[in-house]
């Protein structure tokens, strides 16, 4: 079974898209959303689609890769799909099915990952540009150099390897995603996959620009790399 893991924070302009997707799959599966304490209408918004939705109980912030851990701890999968709240996945059910192959045909697949795009009615030129370079970065790290990276966007790993890593590092504001792609990488074998693709709003990029992005990414990347520390001190909402 798939367990679809979404962290949201005030998504309520999102997140029913992207539940209305997950939920037309039609393989065994369950949606659990794990809130950060949303003050919209995110989690009544959930409570129509999710099989569980978690949310803590006080206010203190958190990392996302918290959020994350929550949501999995609540997961029941032997898979687990982790996207953002502003992802949809066209073709769901021959998307998993691909998905589903590569396991079955590589018993040491742990973590496979794809091409993410701009939803194409708003998406820019440097929009395609950079996601397509991100995309060949991400086959280079994971299929040539057996590093392991990959987006918060789409990370479908089995949950016995998520375990044996320990699941995301909560001490880590950024590259969260990234640094969990490179710890699998260790176990097992992390996989991008060409034609599968996942589209999102793209609303950072458009909110700070491309210049600051790339370099937060950059920066941060490099610094959990090397360091297993982020740069940055508070990963802003951007809604």
């Amino acid at each position: 079974m798939i367990s679809f893991v979404i962290p949201t924070f005030n998504e309520q302009h999102t997140v029913e898209k992207t539940l209305q997707c997950l939920a037309a799959y039609s393989g065994e599966h369950e949606i659990v959303v794990s809130d950060d304490n949303s003050t919209d209408d995110t989690v009544e918004i959930c409570q129509n689609y999710a099989h569980t939705v978690v949310r803590y109980s006080d206010l203190e912030k958190r990392t996302i890769a918290e959020v994350r851990n929550r949501g999995a701890a609540a997961a029941r999968g032997d898979f687990l799909v982790f996207v953002d709240a502003d992802v949809v996945i066209p073709d769901i059910d021959d998307f998993f099915h691909s998905s589903y192959a590569r396991f079955q045909s590589d018993s040491r697949l742990v973590g496979l990952t794809g091409q993410y795009r701009v939803t194409p009615e708003s998406a820019t030129m440097a929009d395609r540009y950079v996601f397509t370079m991100l995309g060949l970065q991400f086959l280079l790290q994971n299929n040539i150099l057996r590093v392991g990276a990959a987006s918060g966007k789409f990370q479908m790993v089995t949950a016995d390897a998520f375990a044996s890593v320990g699941g995301f590092n909560e001490k880590l504001v950024a590259s969260e995603d990234m640094d969990l792609f490179r710890r699998l990488s260790r176990v097992g074998r992390t996989y991008f996959a060409r034609d599968l693709t996942v589209y999102h709003s793209g609303r950072r990029a458009k909110a700070i620009g491309w210049r600051k992005l790339l370099w937060q990414w950059f920066s941060n990347s490099v610094s959990v790399f090397f360091f297993n520390r982020s740069v940055s001190t508070e990963w802003k909402a951007i809604r």
